[in-house]
């Protein structure tokens, strides 16, 4: 594979080709655009070599240089590399000697209740105190953690999408093609109903209007974008200090969608709920495919495993009991 712009065009049919499937590869298609890049400015002649690609995977461009970083960007040549094979046999596939494997789960920071509270609170205090920023940023994380949303999905809700009269939610075509209906506590409802009646100072809204938008000179009544509001997000935490308790070097966004699945547990073990039986609406409110991608966001923090210790404490003394 001698010309850059082949590479290129080689993924761009290699993700169509998936995509068809069903498969979204937002990470993958953005991995493999940077490497047809990477291949184009080393002005690489011939098959794809699996120097070539661990040499792209060293390009560490947000300097983060954990472990497993390498061994997670070359990880998403392969598949790339195996389907190319077919065309260009020459083509290696690399293997997980060259970084090691790539590490599994990693636990992530399971906020305290105190915590997204101080969050809040924390934007509430942006400045401009007597615009809309702040309220916008409180509102946005504060839906984030009351209804599990992925930060895109909060980010892409549209005016329409807000049912102020049902107290719902519709969350349109993201992870998986999924479109979910989510009802929300009534107090979720209240602030977005006072975020909407802020901004409709500001921006004249239609349907179609962002109901997130950015506050500031020409993006006033734009969609906020993702980069800015993990920066946001990142000056906040660092202001508030708070002990890590997860292992991704800080408390993430995210960490707020795992944190509502393991409360929603806790709620459901201190209310007696069948929870083998609750996973599948958990697992439908939270927009997944397969129940096994739900209990990826469970961490067993002290209160759930000593919530689970005494249920199964009362599950062998009833045992006990019977052979007695």
């Amino acid at each position: 594979m001698s010309a850059p712009n082949l590479v290129q065009a080689r993924i761009d049919e290699y993700l169509a080709e998936r995509r068809h499937l069903g498969f979204e590869l937002r990470s993958m298609g953005l991995a493999l655009t940077s490497f047809a890049s990477y291949v184009a400015s080393v002005h690489h002649q011939g098959p794809l070599t699996a120097d070539l690609m661990a040499d792209w995977a060293r390009q560490d461009k947000a300097l983060i240089h954990k472990p497993g970083t390498k061994a997670r960007r070359l990880n998403l040549l392969r598949p790339f590399a195996r389907w190319l094979r077919q065309f260009e046999p020459l083509t290696e596939v690399p293997d997980e000697t060259i970084f090691g494997r790539v590490p599994g789960r990693v636990a992530p920071h399971i906020y305290r209740e105190d915590e997204i509270v101080e969050l809040m609170v924390a934007a509430r205090g942006m400045y401009p105190q007597d615009g809309l920023r702040p309220l916008t940023f409180a509102t946005l994380f504060g839906l984030i953690a009351s209804a599990g949303l992925r930060v895109s999905e909060a980010l892409s809700l549209l005016d329409a999408d807000v049912d102020f009269t049902e107290g719902s939610i519709t969350v349109r075509q993201t992870k998986f093609g999924k479109t979910r209906l989510l009802p929300l506590h009534p107090s979720t409802v209240a602030a977005l109903s006072l975020y909407r009646q802020m901004r409709s100072r500001q921006v004249r809204a239609t349907p179609d209007t962002p109901f997130f938008i950015g506050t500031r000179g020409q993006c006033l009544g734009q969609p906020l974008g993702e980069r800015q509001v993990h920066r946001v997000f990142i000056e906040l935490r660092d202001k508030l200090g708070w002990v890590d308790r997860g292992a991704h070097g800080g408390p993430r966004i995210i960490d707020l969608r795992h944190s509502f699945a393991v409360r929603r547990l806790i709620m459901w073990h201190e209310q007696g709920v069948d929870v083998d039986q609750a996973m599948l609406a958990l697992s439908t409110y939270m927009g997944h495919t397969k129940i096994s991608h739900t209990y990826w966001y469970l961490t067993g923090v002290p209160e759930l495993m000593a919530l689970a210790g005494n249920k199964f404490e009362r599950f062998a003394q009833a045992m006990e009991a019977d052979n007695e």
